[in-house]
């Protein structure tokens, strides 16, 4: 019996060791996963675009950010075990943003793009056949995306609330006259034809959106730094790559939930019964792709892009270049999402 407990006592310092071993030279801004491929990039979005996660308290969410906080200046708690710092750093960037470290808007949040985008896009899918319908649909998914893009920006690109407006207002514009103009170009059209509507406006909507959301960045370049972390400069290509890749990445979130059921979407003869679960299942097949799709699309691109000093503006290569010579081959810089 003795022996036992002695054994157990035994086991249980070992593993203190082992945590306590673990946690030494812990950097928690270390990428869980190699952030250089594609498989990585999607194990970390599948991390943190967790929907669960838009569902804890702010309380917790402060709690994650003051470990988070505590192990950046090396004084983790006594007890604290790798995994209760991979879990912290889970919450801390799904929900505040990696350029100021304040805490994110629910609702523009890539952890709410699936609840969110599910709904919003299920019932875009489901009222089309009306103007006023696409109408009031298209303008409740810009508001939705002017929010999510205006919360994902780069923030060291300062926009005032008159550029907010002006933003929302073009790329809701943008997106009612193209999904208007679809309709009724398309309303004598076989049903197969109209359902394409909702996907060309949203992808329509998302080249214009965005940049518009975002042009401080692109008219006064973003901070670029070397791979250190030390500011360089600001670059209006730099701004312009990690714009467009986030354009892509939007339009591709959005392609497989919307054109592949255009094409091979339940058809409603079939339900001709049951009418009343159309809009259920659209909205529940969305959200299927969606789970999948947000951190499939975040994935493409590396949110800490990368663009050679080379192709930069002329006078900050040159500023660059007489400073460090040949030493910095790249510049480093957050896209946003």
């Amino acid at each position: 019996m003795i022996y036992l407990k002695f054994s157990a006592v035994l086991i249980y310092c070992r593993e203190t060791e082992d945590t306590m071993a673990d946690l030494t030279g812990f950097n928690i801004d270390a990428p869980r996963w190699d952030q250089s491929t594609f498989m990585g990039r999607l194990k970390h979005f599948f991390n943190i675009t967790d929907c669960r996660t838009a569902l804890l308290p702010d309380s917790k969410l402060d709690e994650a950010k003051a470990l988070v906080e505590s192990c950046r200046a090396g004084s983790t708690p006594p007890g604290t075990t790798v995994e209760q710092l991979h879990y912290a750093k889970k919450l801390y960037d799904s929900a505040f943003h990696p350029d100021t470290g304040d805490r994110m808007n629910l609702i523009g949040r890539m952890s709410f793009q699936v609840p969110g985008g599910m709904a919003i896009t299920g019932f875009m899918l489901q009222f089309y056949r009306t103007v006023p319908a696409v109408v009031f649909w298209q303008w409740v998914n810009q508001s939705f995306n002017a929010l999510v893009n205006y919360t994902n920006r780069n923030a060291a690109s300062p926009i005032t609330p008159k550029q907010i407006g002006v933003a929302y207002a073009t790329a809701t514009s943008t997106a009612l006259a193209t999904a208007v103009g679809l309709n009724l170009y398309t309303k004598k059209a076989p049903p197969l034809v109209a359902r394409w509507v909702p996907f060309v406006a949203v992808a329509a909507a998302n080249c214009v959106n965005i940049p518009m959301m975002r042009q401080q960045e692109i008219l006064n370049g973003i901070a670029v730094t070397d791979e250190n972390g030390n500011k360089l400069g600001h670059s209006r290509k730099a701004a312009a790559k990690g714009i467009t890749q986030v354009v892509i990445s939007r339009v591709t979130m959005a392609a497989p939930g919307m054109s592949k059921y255009s094409q091979t979407g339940v058809r409603e003869e079939v339900f001709t019964k049951i009418t009343f679960l159309h809009g259920p299942l659209q909205v529940m097949m969305v959200g299927v792709f969606l789970i999948f799709m947000v951190p499939a699309a975040c994935s493409l691109f590396p949110q800490q892009c990368s663009m050679a000093v080379s192709k930069l503006e002329p006078e900050l290569r040159e500023s660059i270049l007489s400073q460090y010579g040949e030493k910095v081959k790249y510049v480093y810089f957050n896209k946003g999402l």
